[in-house]
């Protein structure tokens, strides 16, 4: 079911374990090549193109590549009582913990009548994109859309995949999702087709469409799969991204105190995503070890993805790993950077706080990965394939930008004009302490 590495009696050196750890292989390079005629089709053919694509890509030719104002109030109308009362839940608590997150403007006096501050600016248009492939994620619609509005993002456009027994429109639930944030501009537009869209903006084509279809963003955030990925990588410098996502990963810190039981359902989890997702098990237990694999046994024949997450679970990518201590085992999750790490051990909140590389980190018994995908306050869209080791997950960050205002006055820059002519001097650019002089 899965596989064991075994790191007893041995200390391996940073390097040495990203060599020996599971990691999951995506070729965003061959999915360049596939992706980038794409691209070029919708930049020069704009909403004809992405018509023609969504025929041959997704099976059904949109009507509307924008959804009606009427469809999304009827989503909205539509939705099951339950699903929209988590839904106000999520977004309710996503809000409360991202409208935290924006830092704060400041000014430094460098000296009397010298002084920079630092304002941060939302940037003027995201474009966000909602997967809708193996499954459908309304959740990703609260991550990416609260984030953008608590950054103070005020144009937003959703996009999504067309389905084709949804007469061309995205998932319902999602389109729901958008009318309760408050997002009307929402296109039925998915794949690498979706990134030239929002990077390129296009044209319309047909007579529902009016002559700009789709102005082009600043930034493109949300997962989606390798052509997704590889197309956000081309369009890269000319529009923001959040990050390359991969297929999602889940590793697991245990000790003996761990629930098999408990360990076995987070695994299939996460592995339930997408046959290339990654399960991880860190452990010094052999008797945990065994106790989890058993426990898969009965528990993947019994979830409904049990194709994909046998697929999951027996590939390359995951694995049960034997380590001599949970120092050992700290060293291990640490070199690995998993997307989401779970640390079910005694004393697991100090364990936590050792923690150097992780999308997020989910601290003891009760808090699942699942809380974090929906609940949690915490945002699911995280750094995947060891991009923990230099990037965050999506927040209110992923929208800003840092701007300088510099204001001297005369004394103050008087005070140092010699040295800023020393200076260029030695750098051979005379001109910029001319510049300076010319005040004087």
């Amino acid at each position: 079911m899965i596989s064991r590495i075994d790191l007893r009696g041995r200390r391996p050196s940073r390097r040495e374990l990203l060599a020996e750890l599971p990691r999951a292989e995506l070729d965003v390079e061959h999915a360049a090549a596939v992706v980038t005629p794409i691209l070029e089709d919708v930049r020069t053919r704009g909403a004809a193109a992405l018509r023609d694509l969504a025929e041959r890509l997704d099976g059904v030719r949109p009507v509307h590549l924008r959804v009606p104002a009427d469809v999304l109030a009827g989503a909205a109308a539509a939705l099951d009582p339950q699903v929209r009362s988590a839904l106000e839940e999520t977004i309710a608590r996503v809000r409360r913990v991202h409208a935290a997150q924006r830092p704060q403007d400041f000014a430094v006096d460098v000296a009397p009548g010298a002084q920079v501050r630092q304002r941060w600016l939302p940037v003027r248009r995201v474009g966000l994109y909602v997967p809708g492939g193996l499954a459908v994620y309304p959740s990703s619609v609260v991550m990416n859309v609260v984030a953008a509005q608590e950054a103070g993002v005020t144009s937003l456009a959703v996009v999504s995949p067309p389905q084709k027994d949804r007469d061309g429109l995205p998932d319902p639930v999602v389109l729901g999702t958008c009318a309760l944030l408050g997002v009307d501009e929402v296109y039925a537009v998915g794949g690498a087709q979706a990134v030239a869209m929002l990077a390129y903006g296009a044209d319309g084509s047909d007579d529902v469409d009016d002559d700009t279809l789709c102005e082009p963003v600043d930034v493109i955030t949300g997962p989606g799969n390798v052509y997704v990925t590889a197309a956000k990588r081309l369009v890269r410098g000319l529009v923001g991204i959040d990050s390359e996502a991969g297929p999602t990963e889940i590793a697991i810190l245990a000790d003996g105190t761990a629930d098999p039981a408990h360990v076995a359902a987070d695994l299939i989890s996460q592995a339930e995503h997408d046959p290339l997702a990654a399960a991880v098990l860190v452990t010094p237990s052999v008797e945990l070890a065994g106790a989890v694999e058993a426990a898969l046994v009965g528990r993947v024949e019994a979830t409904a993805n049990r194709e994909r997450v046998a697929i999951a679970l027996h590939g390359s990518q995951s694995a049960i790993v034997l380590v001599d201590d949970l120092e050992a085992g700290l060293d291990v999750v640490n070199a690995y950077g998993a997307e989401h790490l779970e640390i079910q051990t005694s004393d697991a909140a100090a364990w936590a706080d050792r923690v150097t590389s992780a999308g997020a980190i989910f601290v003891g018994p009760w808090s699942p990965v699942s809380l974090g995908d929906y609940m949690a306050g915490s945002n699911h869209v995280l750094p995947t394939g060891g991009c923990s080791h230099f990037a965050s997950g999506l927040g209110v960050h992923s929208f800003l930008r840092a701007v300088q205002v510099i204001e001297y006055d005369a004394d103050a820059l008087a005070a140092v004009a010699d040295r800023i002519v020393a200076l260029a001097d030695a750098e051979g650019l005379p001109g910029h302490g001319e510049a300076v002089r010319a005040r004087f």
